[in-house]
């Protein structure tokens, strides 16, 4: 079967698909997109790859799949694993993956981008205080979410863990430390002792790789 997902290292949302396809044990070849560089907004990208000039995208046997959520719902029905195992756990699964794709990863996303990868002449302190403080509410509610449960839905991960961790892993600056955060912090490790689990930039090559 032959597996696509067209991503870049820096993609959170990217990530998410490729975590997944790794704990699933899938054969899958990344398509490294050059996203700093305009291809997802150029016209052979909307035209040919994704209309909404975006990143996941997913291809197996032909068949394109968008958005991280949708692609996450997929994998998990197809396979029969990281999903629920009621209607009841189906439903919360939802809930997290929309609550993170609105909430979460959203804000997280945004506020990474404008500290690490937009030019320093084009940042406004404004809005990356105001996106600072919506980071660290979403974080806030993660957090006490895990006070009490290792894991968001059920009693073992679900794609609701793996849409909600995957820019909490990045190494760049975002106002987000794993000390400051201990039940969250412990969930992170959980998922990262999973067979499987990998570093995104060890999954999808970075735009700009880090040096020592």
């Amino acid at each position: 079967m032959n597996r696509e997902l067209y991503c870049f290292g820096e993609s959170g949302a990217s990530y998410k698909i490729a975590l997944t396809l790794e704990i699933l044990k899938l054969d899958w070849t990344p398509i490294f997109v050059d996203f700093f560089k305009g291809e997802t907004r150029s016209a052979p990208f909307r035209e040919e790859i994704n209309s909404m000039g975006e990143c996941p995208v997913y291809i197996e046997n032909g068949q394109s799949y968008a958005q991280s959520g949708v692609i996450l719902k997929y994998l998990s029905e197809q396979h029969g694993q990281l999903g629920g195992t009621t209607a009841q756990e189906m439903r919360s699964i939802d809930r997290w993956i929309l609550w993170d794709n609105h909430k979460l990863s959203s804000q997280v996303g945004v506020l990474r981008f404008l500290k690490n990868f937009l030019p320093a002449e084009n940042r406004s302190e404004d809005v990356i205080n105001f996106m600072t403080a919506r980071a660290q509410a979403a974080l806030q509610i993660l957090e006490l979410e895990l006070a009490d449960k290792d894991w968001l839905v059920g009693e073992k991960i679900s794609i609701a863990d793996i849409s909600c961790c995957s820019y909490l892993y990045y190494p760049e600056e975002f106002g987000f430390t794993r000390s400051e955060y201990p039940n969250i912090d412990r969930w992170l490790t959980r998922i990262s002792n999973q067979a499987g689990w990998k570093h995104p930039y060890d999954l999808m090559k970075p735009a700009f790789p880090k040096t020592t």
